[in-house]
C-alpha cells in the first residue's frame, strides 16, 4: 500500500510515472491539484484515458472532483476511469472501496540495471524511421484493428524524448515481432512488444527486446523498465528470464455502475 512505501520508494515511483507519460503521451493533459487527467478520445486504452493522482496527500473535496472528472470523461465518450499507482495512497482506494467501484487490470512496472552482461550477445538493429509502416507492422503484431492507426501513428510522432521503433520481419515483409523503446536520459522505457500470434514461442520477443535495449544502452541508457499485465504470464515469464524485477504496481478503477 501507498502509505508503507518509504519516502525514496515514493521517489522512485514518481520518476517512472512521470517517464512513462512522456513516453506514451495523451492528446490532452491537464491538472486538478496533482491528479493529472490524460484523455485520448481517438484511442481506448486506459493509460490514455485516466486520471492519475499522484500525491497519496491530495484528497481534499473528493466528491467534488470525481463528479468533476466524470463530466470531462463523458463529453468524449469516455468511461470515467482512475488509475491507481502507490501515488494514490490509501485514502482514496478506500473510498473507491466504499463506493463500490470496480478493480480493472492489474499491471506491475518492472526494471533493472542496463548492463553488458543483459545486451552483449544482442544483434545490433536500427530502429525504423518510416512511422506508418512500423504503425502498420505494430497493428498486425497484435492483431489490433486498423481503425487504431491514425491514433497511434499520432502517439509515436508527438512522444518528446528519443523512441526507437523496432520490428523483425519476414522476407516478404510481414512482421514478426515490434516494439518500441524509449530513451528518456538514462532510462529505457519498452513499450508495446507484440508478437504475431503464428509466431510466438520462437524468441522474436526476446531478441527484439535485447537489440532494442542495445540501441538504448549505446545511447546512454542505463537502466531498463517496462509495464506488464499482472495476468500476461508469458510476458512475465520472459522480462523475469532477462532479469527484470517488480518495483510497483498499479491497477485502474471504475464506477459501480459500469
Amino acid at each position: 500500500m501507498a502509505s508503507q512505501l518509504a519516502q525514496p520508494e515514493l521517489a522512485s515511483v514518481r520518476r517512472f510515472e512521470a517517464a512513462g507519460f512522456r513516453a506514451w503521451p495523451a492528446a490532452n493533459v491537464h491538472y486538478d491539484g496533482t491528479w493529472l487527467t490524460r484523455l485520448t478520445p481517438a484511442h481506448p486504452a486506459r493509460r490514455l484515458n485516466s486520471v492519475n493522482p499522484l500525491d497519496p496527500g491530495d484528497v481534499h473535496h473528493l466528491e467534488d472532483r470525481i463528479e468533476r472528472a466524470g463530466r470531462e470523461f463523458a463529453a468524449v465518450g469516455r468511461t470515467l476511469t482512475f488509475r491507481m499507482s502507490p501515488l494514490s495512497g490509501d485514502a482514496m482506494s478506500v473510498h473507491f472501496d466504499r463506493a463500490g467501484w470496480h478493480w480493472l487490470a492489474e499491471s506491475l512496472v518492472m526494471h533493472r540495471p542496463l548492463d553488458d552482461r543483459l545486451i552483449g550477445g544482442a544483434i545490433d538493429q536500427i530502429p525504423m524511421k518510416d512511422v506508418p509502416r512500423f504503425v502498420g507492422a505494430a497493428i498486425k503484431a497484435q492483431g489490433a484493428s486498423n481503425i487504431l492507426r491514425p491514433a497511434l501513428t499520432d502517439i509515436l510522432t508527438a512522444i518528446q524524448p528519443e523512441a526507437g521503433l523496432f520490428a523483425l520481419e519476414r522476407e516478404d515483409d510481414e512482421p514478426l515481432a515490434t516494439a518500441i523503446c524509449v530513451q528518456d536520459g538514462d532510462l529505457a522505457g519498452l513499450f508495446e512488444i507484440a508478437t504475431a500470434e503464428a509466431e510466438r514461442g520462437k524468441g522474436y520477443a526476446r531478441r527484439i527486446v535485447l537489440s532494442a535495449l542495445k540501441w538504448a544502452r549505446l545511447r546512454g541508457a542505463r537502466i531498463a523498465w517496462l509495464q506488464v499485465e499482472a495476468s500476461n504470464e508469458r510476458a512475465r515469464s520472459l522480462y523475469a528470464s532477462l532479469g527484470f524485477t517488480e518495483l510497483y504496481r498499479y491497477h485502474y478503477r471504475q464506477p459501480a455502475e459500469t
